[in-house]
């Protein structure tokens, strides 16, 4: 009897560095049942995580590629895989849960939906964004906070970075429009989630969100800014996205201020605020402005580093000038390639022991 399209779709998506565990209630199955239907999720468990034309990808499956494509057109579409173009080419690649699937729903997600995300990410997925002690998100703060004299990498200068994108595309924060669809609505500005290069191709070209400039972009990161969002990235070298995360809403910043783990579990902090003892008032605008408690006042504000993000959020409030954002020396740099962050992340797992006797990993 052939197997449960979703039973191995859930076993596929689970091979990914952020995999997709299984729970005692199945809410996971429920997901990908609102999401696939079941000759879709029988065709996705057949594509690789690289990009493939269209006709590598028939071989496999048996279908012929005139007939394949509109149906990998249509699940783009629907953000159940992930397209882009070589050389004019459409290739195709399986998209995993996080970064994928989860962030590809924004136009589709409903409450049904959205109440069976929260329920995974509280039962389970938390917990797998934070097994492998390797942070997914690098944290840039606005290029204003960051002191004068520093001379940073480019893609330590996140403004830069944004002017030099090919192409940029902005939609809502899935995290978000999750929080208001279960009641749990903050009053944080929705329209922030930026994707640059291919990323903002795909976004672009199968609806889920809209061709901005440089200059648009800037200015919702500097909104963001203003409102206490977190910038974070994937934590590679290369600009692929930014998230400007609230702490009540994100899928990984959860993790921290709800369930108490550590900061390095989900981002990597490559700045540090650093106070001027003589400059600060003890005004504690910093204690309300930072997002994780990692700031607290008694002669003057002290910053707890072990939680820092290196957000710069502190900075750009504090009345007297007397918070900068400086390059940590400890720092860890970001991966060279997202490829180099997912094998960390499958070898932080092993490390740590957090799969489960029989689970796959690779």
């Amino acid at each position: 009897m052939p197997e449960d399209p979703y039973v191995e779709l859930r076993a596929f998506l689970d091979r990914f560095p952020l995999g997709f565990p299984p729970t005692p209630s199945g809410v996971e199955l429920k997901i990908l049942k609102r999401l696939f239907t079941p000759e879709e999720a029988s065709l996705a468990v057949k594509l690789s995580a690289r990009p493939e034309g269209v006709e590598e990808i028939a071989e496999r499956t048996g279908m012929a590629p005139g007939a394949l494509e509109p149906i990998l057109d249509a699940m783009a579409r629907k953000g159940l895989v992930f397209k882009m173009r070589r050389q004019g080419k459409a290739c195709y690649n399986a998209a995993p849960f996080m970064i994928g699937l989860y962030e590809y729903s924004v136009k589709r997600i409903d409450p049904e939906l959205a109440a069976l995300y929260r329920e995974y990410h509280d039962s389970a997925y938390a917990d797998e964004m934070g097994a492998s002690h390797v942070p997914g998100f690098k944290v840039i703060p606005v290029n204003r906070h960051v002191a004068s004299d520093l001379v940073l990498l480019p893609y330590q200068k996140m403004e830069e970075d944004i002017r030099s994108a090919r192409v940029i595309a902005v939609t809502d924060c899935i995290c978000r429009k999750e929080a208001a669809l279960v009641g749990e609505a903050c009053d944080h500005p929705l329209e922030t989630c930026l994707s640059f290069g291919a990323a903002a191709e795909y976004y672009i070209e199968n609806g889920l969100g809209r061709r901005i400039s440089a200059d648009e972009a800037i200015r919702i990161l500097e909104e963001a800014d203003e409102s206490g969002l977190v910038h974070a990235g994937a934590n590679s070298k290369h600009l692929s996205n930014i998230c400007n995360c609230c702490p009540c809403c994100c899928a990984s910043m959860k993790g921290i201020t709800r369930k108490g783990m550590k900061r390095r579990q989900f981002m990597n902090a490559i700045f540090e605020a650093v106070v001027d003892e003589d400059s600060c008032t003890a005004c504690e605008v910093c204690v309300d402005r930072c997002p994780v408690g990692a700031v607290s006042v008694d002669d003057w504000a002290v910053v707890d580093r072990d939680r820092c993000l290196g957000c710069g959020l502190c900075a750009g409030t504090c009345p007297t000038e007397a918070i900068t954002m400086k390059l940590r020396q400890d720092r860890e740099e970001p991966f060279d390639r997202v490829l180099d962050m997912g094998l960390a992340i499958l070898e932080g797992k092993k490390k740590h022991a957090k799969v489960p006797s029989g689970r796959e990993t690779a």
